[in-house]
């Protein structure tokens, strides 16, 4: 059947999420094995148009990947996009940052682009609430990257949630985090700016929205949070080496109240070693059995495999724990999560349908990382209320 063309702007692919997750690692893949297929055979090929601020790497990227269409003005891309698939609906990508991120996806929408973006989609709540409303209004398909729920190990933690496995879940433990190097003698992997509340940086702000969607994916939605952000690393060196004040937090330890009295921890920071075999792992504790899973692996333990360990300070214990879990297998080969998100909302763009991921769920990340944050500030706990853009 004759294909179909979506062309797409991407703006903000010369950083480092939008460069090798979003352009090489989705789109280009996707071109790469010629489109995305729909349910009735036909096949979406994307033709990108690169958007960003500096010239010379645009130019750069497009010659290293032998594409033709790049600028630095985003009103000429989204005039273009439409005109590239001769009839055929456009999409607008955005993964700059969070500050200019709002009136860029606002432009899209008023130019009658579909919208798909990172997240947090706003600085703001009520930023949110108004893209969330626009797009409504529009009646575009919008989505936000949820791609933690592809992982290899919560796609399979999911799979042990769907089985019934747990029976009633009691509570989740995650643990998220690694060393980020402050600069000075080795450099930072993590840029500058995720460390300056004034760029938008922050923990709080990059990670909450995670939580947000995978809890309410996986176990449950979020109805309070009581949270503590603090600043481990006062001073940090940017990307030239200088010397700057870390404004923004660089850790946070949340207690999350979620639907059905589930109560979820959540230890997230930028200033803790690795004692565990995964940058993040959730434990997941239930009557009839537990769960740990990572970004590729899940282990599991029933409740007739249980072991009974006993409380002796003065006998070194006989158990060896972790060998008592059994591994979840694989069962599938498994893609990019980021390119199978790409893909699905493609899809949905062909098929005129609402993308499942939508502006809304981005709506209650930023809800969240804006809670835990009062929490912070006030030492108290917060409430979730339920928004309705």
């Amino acid at each position: 059947m004759a294909e179909q063309v979506l062309g797409v702007v991407m703006n903000g692919v010369t950083g480092r999420m939008g460069y090798r997750q979003h352009l090489v690692r989705s789109v280009l893949a996707i071109r790469e094995q010629g489109g995305v297929q729909l349910s009735d055979g036909r096949r979406v090929q994307l033709e990108p148009i690169l958007v960003g601020r500096r010239e010379a790497k645009l130019r750069e990227l497009a010659a290293e990947h032998g594409l033709q269409r790049w600028t630095t003005d985003l009103d000429e891309a989204l005039r273009i996009a439409p005109t590239i698939g001769d009839g055929d609906p456009a999409v607008y990508f955005d993964a700059q940052v969070t500050q200019a991120r709002q009136p860029a996806i606002l432009a899209a929408l008023d130019a009658g682009l579909h919208v798909y973006t990172e997240k947090p989609i706003a600085e703001t709540v009520e930023g949110s609430v108004e893209l969330a409303r626009a797009a409504r209004k529009a009646g575009v398909t919008h989505g936000v990257v949820h791609d933690k729920l592809y992982l290899p190990g919560l796609t399979k933690l999911s799979r042990v949630v769907d089985s019934g496995f747990f029976g009633r879940v009691l509570s989740v433990r995650g643990e998220f985090g690694y060393w980020v190097f402050e600069g000075d003698w080795q450099p930072a992997q993590r840029p500058s700016w995720n460390y300056r509340a004034e760029d938008g940086g922050g923990v709080v702000v990059d990670m909450f929205p995670h939580w947000s969607y995978v809890l309410e994916n996986l176990i449950g939605r979020v109805e309070a949070v009581t949270a503590k952000a603090v600043t481990h690393i006062p001073e940090r060196w940017d990307e030239q080496g200088r010397r700057y004040t870390a404004s923004a937090d660089d850790a946070a330890y949340a207690i999350l109240e979620l639907e059905g009295g589930v109560i979820a921890q959540i230890n997230s920071s930028w200033a803790v070693r690795l004692y565990r075999d995964e940058l993040v792992e959730f434990q997941v504790d239930g009557v009839h059995g537990s769960a740990v899973a990572g970004l590729f692996g899940c282990r599991t333990q029933d409740r007739a495999n249980t072991p009974k360990p006993v409380w002796d300070p003065d006998v070194p214990t006989s158990h060896r724990f972790r060998d008592q879990w059994l591994d979840v297998p694989d069962n599938t080969a498994f893609d990019n999560g980021f390119k199978q998100q790409w893909e699905a909302f493609v899809r949905d763009v062909a098929d005129g349908a609402a993308h499942q991921y939508d502006f809304v769920s981005g709506v209650r990340g930023n809800q969240l990382a804006a809670a835990g944050l009062a929490s912070s500030r006030e030492g108290s706990r917060v409430a979730l209320e339920e928004i309705h853009p």
